[in-house]
């Protein structure tokens, strides 16, 4: 068979494995947004803790980024992110435990392991493009980025049910949805192991080898260690010894690199410090209505907005990614922030509303979209080969350390200045990383031009 129509067929196959896994996983960390602070509030009796959960499931996805790019460098993406699944499905099972052991400390150790299926989610995306196209970058890294939002809605969509289903087997009713995620996790694992074969991130190492190399097969993955898929790549040498400064330091060297860092980063800074006060602000909404509602339905309502929120953040990356590849990765990251500042807009002027807020968040997620695959793609073609990897592992530890900066401060930012002071905060954030693009995008036409 032709190597390229052979690559096309890894790739189809590669692309397709990690959007249904991702369909699947994605129930996890949908219930844990929803979930996470009211429990953390429940658990520890402080309200001003209430983003210490979504702070633990960021941290632990920023922590172990680099990990995750380096094993995979070692191993491949498929022990990678196999790996990750099996420690987030570990982390679902501390969160059924928390409400039943009324422990604060395992809604904090259940969070963070659910922030490493978080991580894999981000990595996933990387993976979808180690043997696409240049032409077709930003549409496969966003159909894999838009497959989680089945499993993503689902999760908040799955409270009541989950609430239904403990009570039916004798458990609080904040540890049913987390039995979903559990399944969740568990079925997205089996699909990597069985589907991600051969390995792409070892078959692009190889091609890369030179060109009489030809892909690894399955049954040569399976009877080779990972680390001798091409002796002659200078990837895998990289990348062992990688850090977080090798890799910002290969950032340093291009400034459109840098401009796709501080987009992801930036909008996740904004979007996690927003999304995770969320449902501590609806809760306290729904009690000052005075209309009495059931802690089930009211778990339901909260679901139902961060399911909206979380459809915004995936369910047009086809769109997104189309517009990336043709309109270019400058104009859409300037336009994800203009989108982020009418979200933030929307919710704190609307805060008093819970239909106001819900459309704010919707929008904030489409807002987070836009950045994230068009600032994702800028960063992964303006990175030399042998620096890929070790800068997607850091681009995805400062969107964790971010995440978890933007969690651990909104509780504090609500409990000071309410959730308009927090929208208000957040929109400071988008105009400066809009005012660095704007910048960077001029001084790159002028460097054109002098060209």
């Amino acid at each position: 068979m032709d190597v390229q129509a052979r690559l096309g067929r890894i790739q189809r196959r590669t692309v397709l494995t990690l959007a249904l896994a991702q369909l699947f996983s994605g129930v996890g960390n949908g219930a844990a947004l929803a979930i996470g602070s009211l429990l953390a509030v429940e658990l520890s009796g402080n309200e001003e803790l209430a983003g210490t959960s979504t702070m633990a499931l960021s941290l632990a996805g920023a922590l172990v980024a680099l990990p995750l790019a380096g094993l995979a460098a070692r191993r491949g993406r498929r022990q990678a992110l196999i790996s990750g699944l099996l420690l987030a499905l570990l982390g679902a099972a501390l969160m059924v435990l928390a409400p039943i052991l009324r422990s604060y400390l395992l809604v904090l150790a259940g969070s963070a392991l659910l922030g490493v299926g978080a991580a894999v989610n981000l990595q996933a995306r990387f993976a979808a493009v180690d043997l696409a196209r240049p032409e077709r970058r930003g549409r496969d890294l966003s159909f894999v980025v838009w497959s989680i939002t089945i499993g993503a809605v689902a999760g908040p969509n799955l409270i009541k049910p989950g609430a239904e289903l403990a009570l039916a087997l004798s458990l609080p009713e904040t540890s049913g949805p987390f039995l979903f995620s559990m399944a969740g996790l568990a079925i997205g694992a089996v699909l990597l192991f069985v589907g991600l074969r051969p390995d792409p991130l070892l078959v692009a190492r190889s091609v890369a080898a030179g060109p009489g190399t030809a892909p690894a097969s399955p049954a040569a993955h399976r009877a080779a260690p990972a680390t001798e898929a091409a002796p002659n790549s200078a990837l895998p040498q990289r990348l062992r010894g990688g850090s977080l400064g090798a890799g910002l330091a290969a950032v340093r060297r291009s400034p459109m690199a840098q401009l796709g860092l501080v987009t992801v980063v930036g909008a996740h800074l904004v979007m996690v410090a927003v999304m995770s006060m969320t449902p501590v602000h609806l809760q306290a909404l729904d009690h000052a209505s005075g209309l009495h509602h059931s802690e089930a339905d009211t778990l339901a309502f909260i679901g139902f907005t961060i399911s909206l929120h979380i459809a915004g953040m995936y369910a047009l990356s086809p769109v997104i990614g189309l517009l990336t590849d043709r309109l270019g990765r400058l104009r859409m990251i300037m336009a994800a922030q203009l989108v982020l500042l009418a979200a933030v807009g929307l919710a704190g002027i609307g805060h008093g509303d819970q239909l106001w807020v819900g459309v704010g968040l919707a929008v904030l997620g489409v807002g987070w979209s836009a950045a994230t695959i068009a600032g994702s793609t800028l960063l992964t073609e303006s990175v030399s080969d042998e620096d890929r990897v070790l800068v997607q592992g850091v681009s995805d530890t400062c969107m964790g350390a971010a995440g978890a900066l933007g969690a651990a401060l909104s509780g504090v930012a609500l409990a000071f200045f309410g959730f308009a002071g927090l929208n208000l905060a957040a929109a400071l954030a988008a105009g400066v990383v809009l005012a660095f693009a704007v910048v960077e995008t001029a001084r790159n036409r002028a460097s054109q031009r002098q060209t």
